[in-house]
């Protein structure tokens, strides 16, 4: 029998992709661009600053499936021995494979535009390859982690998960906010111990979503709280702009952990999904695109920043190239026999 499958999940995990081709492909456009144009419009900047948030959502919900699906289960010696055999054995093959098929694609790239600074061009290339490392010491954890939890009620792991999350996301707020304002050296020391830090937080989050923690909490609130969290967001880049501070937007920054969580809370809450057909297989693909897309990104980056068309639709452009191109590759690659499902750790 086939694995049942949850419509919404499926609907996370194609938002998922999605967005980080989105992320990505505003981001080669931005960067590469950096040097060309000096000036953006105010609303180009904007639009940069949106797209940001719109892309760091892709990660915490990979990370919050993960925690829902695979927190609540029972692991024994056996079973984990299975989950790290056919889970983790499997990411750190994919892994070193993928990082040989970057290197010797790289040396296979021209590059032939003088409009173009292509000193971030190998930057650009292996920028989504930090996500594999992570996952795989996630997943090496969780066989820990799922029989840890099953010996607590779960008020007391949400209430050990706020605390974790000010100590992780409040408190380094609280020092980028000094920083920005000229009050350096304000950094208050902490330690999550075996936590996994951010990342382990959203898997946690996951998790109590699945627990339903927070089924209390209206639809209404959440919505109104995502939105907050992108307009605080674009606000807040733009104030770092203005005032000259050098601010990157990343996956601690409290209202990226608050708008990612009220979205993956809203989504869990639907009970059919529209068009699934399509979103299946999005959702299908997803981590085989992950894998394959950044070996157009670069190609095709020397000519779409030449257009002659603003920044934001450029960045448009190369995302709708991304998923047409990366969807396409996966599924030519996946029905290669013995060979694609494994290349492109697909089950």
């Amino acid at each position: 029998m086939g694995k049942t499958r949850i419509e919404w999940i499926d609907l996370v995990r194609a938002i998922a992709i999605l967005t980080v081709l989105y992320i990505h492909a505003t981001d080669g456009i931005y960067i590469i661009s950096s040097d060309a144009i000096t000036n953006y419009t105010i609303y180009s900047r904007i639009f940069n600053f949106a797209s940001l948030f719109i892309g760091r959502i892709g990660v915490p919900f990979f990370l919050m499936i993960t925690g829902y699906l695979l927190l609540d289960r029972h692991y024994d010696d056996e079973k984990t021995q299975k989950f790290w055999s056919k889970n983790c054995k499997g990411l750190i093959i994919v892994t070193v494979l993928w990082a040989i098929i970057y290197v010797i694609s790289l040396q296979f790239i021209t590059i032939g535009s003088a409009q173009v600074n292509f000193a971030e061009a190998g930057n650009l290339f292996y920028s989504h390859m930090w996500y594999m490392p992570m996952i795989i010491g996630m997943y090496l954890s969780m066989p820990f982690v799922a029989s840890a939890l099953k010996h607590f009620d779960v008020r007391t792991i949400y209430q050990a998960s706020i605390v974790f999350t000010l100590l992780a996301f409040l408190l380094p707020f609280v020092t980028l906010i000094c920083d920005m304002h000229g009050i350096s050296g304000v950094t208050i020391q902490y330690c999550l111990g075996f936590s996994g830090g951010i990342y382990g937080i959203y898997i946690i989050l996951g998790y109590l979503v699945k627990k339903g923690n927070f089924k209390h909490i209206s639809s209404y609130k959440l919505a109104l709280l995502a939105i907050v969290s992108f307009l605080i967001c674009v606000g807040f880049q733009y104030y770092a702009f203005v005032i000259g501070y050098d601010f990157f937007l990343w996956y601690e920054f409290p209202f990226i952990l608050l708008g990612s969580f009220s979205l993956f809370e809203l989504c869990s809450r639907k009970e059919k999904v529209r068009f699934y057909s399509c979103v299946k297989v999005l959702s299908k693909y997803s981590f085989a695109v992950f894998l394959i897309h950044n070996l157009f990104r670069l190609p095709l980056l020397p000519f779409i920043v030449q257009l002659p068309v603003t920044e934001p639709v450029k960045a448009i452009i190369l995302w709708i190239l991304l998923v047409i191109l990366s969807f396409t590759a996966a599924a030519i690659i996946y029905r290669i026999p013995r060979f694609g499902k494994y290349i492109l750790y697909m089950r």
